[in-house]
């Protein structure tokens, strides 16, 4: 047995999750679209570097998604998260997560994206739990901000920590994809990057990471 923690987003999906889920939503719900407007000063804020990825994606939800209640979102995530499962991951990802299911390990699914739709996905693929970024309601309707940190970088580190002294008598595996889960892979017994560039796999290399492709 061993703690198995998967990324999401590049890992086991094939794009990003947050961008396709706003944008899902907005094309059902066109008469939205205006309300995107209210983004633009964080979107312009993240990229002259004055805005950090938590209160964009916080700015993104809460334009998009504010105020719809929780009975739209829910039956907006189910329908998301079926579309997502059967085109849009890696058959190889699903592979894995069987192959540890099978083996009885403890499967954690961990992602920077919001609660939204990321423990739909656990649940389906049948993790053993899921750690992401939590998002503010007010009743039955979504406000859209963070009650979290962004489950990113650091944090997804600080994270994984705890996770492995909740589990201090079993090893550790991870898989990510992506720079910024190379401080949460450094605390894994055996870590894994998924479909890294030349650059990226080098560098994995040097830390020590075992590098794979999925299809």
């Amino acid at each position: 047995m061993a703690l198995v923690v998967f990324d999401l987003d590049g890992t086991i999906s094939r794009h990003d999750t947050l961008l396709a889920y706003l944008t899902g939503f907005l094309r059902r719900n066109r008469a939205r679209w205006p309300r995107m407007l209210l983004s633009l000063p964080a979107v312009l804020g993240f990229c002259t570097g004055f805005v950090d990825r938590g209160p964009l994606k916080a700015a993104l939800m809460q334009a998009a998604l504010g105020g719809c209640t929780r009975t739209l979102i829910n039956a907006w995530t189910a329908s998301y998260v079926t579309e997502l499962l059967a085109r849009g991951v890696f058959a190889d990802a699903l592979t894995a997560i069987a192959r540890h299911r099978r083996n009885a390990d403890v499967l954690v699914l961990m992602s920077a994206s919001p609660d939204l739709y990321v423990p739909e996905i656990g649940q389906r693929l049948g993790f053993t739990e899921t750690i992401c970024t939590g998002v503010r309601w007010h009743g039955e309707r979504l406000d859209g901000a963070l009650t979290t940190a962004n489950r990113r970088g650091a944090e997804k580190a600080r994270c994984f920590a705890a996770l492995r002294r909740r589990y201090p008598q079993i090893s550790t595996v991870a898989y990510a994809n992506s720079a910024s889960d190379f401080d949460h892979l450094k605390l894994a017994d055996e870590a894994w990057l998924v479909n890294a560039s030349p650059a990226l796999r080098r560098k994995a290399e040097r830390a020590h990471f075992r590098c794979l492709t999925w299809r």
